[in-house]
């Protein structure tokens, strides 16, 4: 069965959900109403800044559960769905089709973290054969996330929410808004901390192929002054659209160069010939001899059953991060044509079962090349003198520069929310003194820090967990309650599983934080 098969299936036959009737039936003012192949939906970071949407009024959007049974299929794009025995009418307002959603969320979800991933199973092993267990974790993880991410887009459908955070007002309530709002917030900063720390790395080794040598620090500092800055000071972000796809592109670029590496040789161990035996010597690869020491293969006999180590959890917390989307859902929720929960649930199927596949490739052939010598960011054990990964190292770092201020603005924006900044205070003068203090500290920590499995595998296993497994799994919980006994029965009975995935994120979270600090 197909992987989005498997999510639909899961999500609305097995527990008998449902999507709304009247969710948004009225125009919609958000932000979010943006047409899906706006740039902001090309980065998924990019529309953090809608978490901090002011929430509406838990009153104003009653539950979608007690909408009345008596409309009507008057449309053709009007299906049919029924929540606790009650009919209702589905009929977005949205333009997107399936394939133009799914194209947009891979790109979401397939960033830069996809290559920490090497590292993540590094941590663990150090044999091939430890690709299996971690091939198994992607995949689960995977399924695991979608999940969350298509609970979040439900929960719009039965509540009206039209944010992450204004679904958690609608069902939860708003008192507690402020929570997702923190944790998006933080996670932001995170993520621009861990783009500075790939761009210190990648600016460093594309220096030196040119053949001018200089430090982490220096080239961080170079970037961040004469693009980042200018960048991130933009008032009007629309001009970096054309750079939207450069992300994705790099992505399946930099997979197609892994695996033309691993398959020709060119980073293999040598092996000397064995005297008295026919056994001759093995010429190490093309490029060995130009890459670190430290960075070098090295393998040994810790393979699958070695994923019964803890460490294991630094992967799973990796991953948390890798596959962190889920503020994007319920923008992709509204802008889907016809959006009933069987075609976002289609939606969010094939994108994720599509990211599963690019991250086990990453992942595994990265390793296969580097074993338990993996870095953090697996483009630095390639040589400075091999031109296919150096390409990848362009292409990775420029989509880096131009996303960096979509992520940015989300950091920025939330910090001015938590600090109660009005809207109509935050002059361009405000804004400008925000970005540049909030740019500097970023950078003064990022030329610091140089192991980047840490920031990924922490970020992911505090604030990934969170908004990935625990807030959809409340948020589910609380709009089933609310539509007390109109909810149906799949629906009363899917709850303890939701609860269960949050139970998983909470363990996996506080093991996965705890390992993190041994990368250190």
């Amino acid at each position: 069965m197909r992987f989005q098969n498997a999510i639909a299936a899961f999500a609305a036959t097995t527990f008998t959900t449902s999507s709304s009737s009247s969710a948004f039936q009225t125009p919609l003012h958000s932000p979010i109403s943006r047409p899906s192949s706006n740039a902001f939906s090309s980065e998924k970071s990019a529309i953090l800044r809608l978490s901090f949407a002011p929430a509406k009024s838990s009153s104003s959007a009653p539950l979608r559960a007690e909408a009345s049974s008596s409309s009507s299929a008057s449309s053709s794009s009007e299906e049919d769905d029924v929540v606790g025995g009650t009919t209702t009418t589905t009929s977005g307002t949205g333009t997107a089709s399936i394939p133009n959603e799914i194209f947009n969320l891979v790109k979401s979800i397939v960033g830069a973290g996809v290559l920490s991933l090497p590292a993540g199973i590094g941590a663990f092993g150090n044999a091939p054969s430890a690709i299996l267990p971690a091939t198994l974790l992607i995949g689960t993880i995977g399924f695991f996330s979608a999940y969350g991410f298509s609970l979040i887009g439900r929960v719009c459908s039965y509540t009206g929410g039209q944010s992450y955070r204004d679904a958690w007002s609608q069902s939860v309530g708003d008192s507690t808004s402020w929570i997702p709002a923190v944790t998006c917030t933080f996670k932001t900063c995170f993520a621009i901390l861990s783009y500075s720390m790939i761009l210190a790395d990648t600016g460093k080794a594309l220096l030196s192929t040119a053949g001018l040598q200089t430090t982490r620090t220096a080239a961080l500092l170079g970037i961040t002054g004469t693009a980042l800055l200018p960048l991130c000071l933009l008032k009007n972000l629309s001009s970096l659209a054309p750079f939207s796809l450069l992300g994705i592109g790099g992505m399946f670029y930099t997979t197609i160069a892994m695996a033309a590496r691993y398959l020709g040789g060119a980073y293999k161990l040598g092996a000397p010939a064995v005297k008295g035996s026919k056994v001759a010597a093995v010429p190490a690869g093309k490029y060995l001899a130009d890459v670190a020491t430290n960075f070098q293969p090295r393998f040994g006999n810790l393979g699958a059953s070695a994923a019964m180590s803890p460490n294991t959890f630094i992967l799973v917390s990796m991953l948390s991060t890798a596959y962190m989307a889920h503020f994007n859902a319920p923008k992709f929720f509204v802008e889907l044509k016809d959006n009933t929960i069987k075609r976002y649930n289609t939606v969010v199927g094939t994108s994720f079962g599509i990211s599963v596949l690019l991250f086990a490739l990453v992942g595994s052939l990265g390793f296969l090349t580097f074993g338990s010598a993996s870095s953090g960011l697996i483009l630095n054990n390639y040589s400075g003198k091999d031109a296919l990964m150096s390409l990848s190292r362009v292409a990775v770092a420029v989509s880096i520069v131009f996303s960096y201020p979509l992520i940015f603005a989300g950091a920025r924006d939330g910090w001015l929310d938590l600090l109660k900044v009005p809207v109509d205070e935050r002059t361009d003068s405000v804004l400008n003194k925000a970005t540049l203090a909030i740019l500097a500290g970023v950078t003064v920590v990022a030329s610091q820090l140089k192991e980047l499995a840490f920031i990924m595998s922490l970020a992911g296993a505090t604030l990934g967990n969170a908004l990935i497994y625990v807030y959809p799994a409340l948020m589910f919980r609380s709009a089933v309650k609310g539509m007390g006994e109109k909810a149906s029965k799949g629906l009363k009975r899917e709850v303890p599983f939701a609860m269960f995935s949050a139970g998983l994120g909470v363990v996996m979270g506080c093991i996965g934080a705890k390992m993190a600090f041994g990368l250190l």
